[in-house]
């Protein structure tokens, strides 16, 4: 089967998106153009940056997508090519098919994120998105239960904006075009500026903290800003507030005691049959990552700190239930994700 000539134009808004820190990060956001009878999704574990670079896309029977997600199978009828990788589809894939237009641009936005977990925002998102085709959803988790609750929204509206309850943002539109300029004006409304200077992070008390190797001060200081400022530490340890945090860095996240040791702490996670931690905030210090810490993971953590930031003192923030959290550990779909995201593009 050889790829339409439309796809050419998916792959450059797909790279653009995915080079954009503030839209996507590492795996994260899929998108999709339907040709005929056939949807080209971005493939599961690959990174939109990769669009132009790589095969990161695999054509799917849209029809059968449909009928898979009326009939409750996250089983997806990708089309086999002569040469290409094997890769699965995306697990938004019936969620793209469902919806009517030719382009749907997912991306984990900053801005929409920091609207998206907050429980007292939605009269400021009806004031910023007035005029527009949108609709918010609460969370749902990603794959079929997600792609189910769009397709019972969508019965009753065709929106063209999505806002996903603590997850991100979806846009839809005739072509690639018209859904990237719809991203770029719904980010251009939602925009919310970082609302607290953090103080600088203390390298030394890090590398006192790391001294043995098996951890390491994080590389980019605005992951420090999550230990420095005092509430970005509140917001980022009192829970998770979006899946790929949870997939990558597991939940929320735990404050190491710098008069402590990382070989006592390991001795007590063994003896509870924990791995350690990929990431740890030092408080007031800055943040600390396992030196084996997949490049994906350490680029949530920084969509971590921009997302904190951008959250008031007072706001309302909602955050992932516990069985949520295991939920997406337990997924074998995401497992497999995580497993792919192994090397930066």
């Amino acid at each position: 089967m050889e790829a339409p000539a439309s796809l050419a134009a998916l792959k450059a808004v797909s790279r653009r998106i995915g080079l954009d820190l503030r839209l996507a990060q590492g795996p994260g956001g899929n998108t999709s153009i339907k040709d005929g009878g056939v949807l080209w999704i971005k493939a599961s574990g690959t990174w939109l940056a990769e669009a132009e670079t790589k095969e990161i896309f695999v054509p799917v029977d849209l029809a059968g997508a449909r009928r898979a997600l009326a009939a409750g199978s996250e089983t997806m009828p990708v089309i086999a090519r002569d040469g290409a990788p094997a890769l699965r589809a995306s697990i938004e894939t019936s969620l793209h098919a469902l919806l009517p237009h030719a382009v749907v641009l997912h991306a984990h936005a900053i801005n929409t994120i920091a609207w998206a977990c907050r429980t007292d925002g939605d009269d400021e998102l009806a004031r910023r998105l007035a005029g527009l085709a949108w609709a918010k959803l609460p969370y749902v988790r990603p794959g079929l239960p997600l792609s189910q609750a769009v397709a019972e929204l969508t019965s009753r509206q065709t929106p063209d904006v999505l806002i996903l309850g603590n997850h991100g943002l979806v846009v839809a539109g005739a072509d690639c075009a018209a859904a990237e300029a719809l991203m770029r004006e719904v980010e251009r409304r939602l925009a919310l500026p970082p609302l607290r200077p953090a103080p600088a992070f203390d390298l030394a008390r890090l590398q006192a903290v790391c001294a043995d190797g098996s951890y390491r001060p994080a590389i980019e200081l605005l992951c420090h800003r999550l230990a420095t400022d005092p509430e970005n530490l509140r917001i980022a340890t009192a829970g998770s507030l979006y899946p790929d945090h949870v997939v990558f860095l597991g939940p929320a996240l735990p404050v190491f005691a710098a008069d402590r040791s990382l070989a006592a702490l390991r001795r007590e996670r063994t003896a509870d049959g924990l791995p350690m931690p990929v990431a740890m905030l030092v408080s007031d210090a800055g943040a600390i990552v396992r030196a084996d810490i997949l490049p994906a993971a350490e680029l949530m953590l920084q969509c971590l700190a921009l997302v904190a930031e951008r959250l008031s003192a007072d706001a309302g923030v909602s955050y992932l239930p516990p069985e949520e959290e295991q939920a997406l550990l337990d997924w074998d779909a995401e497992r497999y994700r995580k497993q792919l995201s192994t090397t930066n593009p």
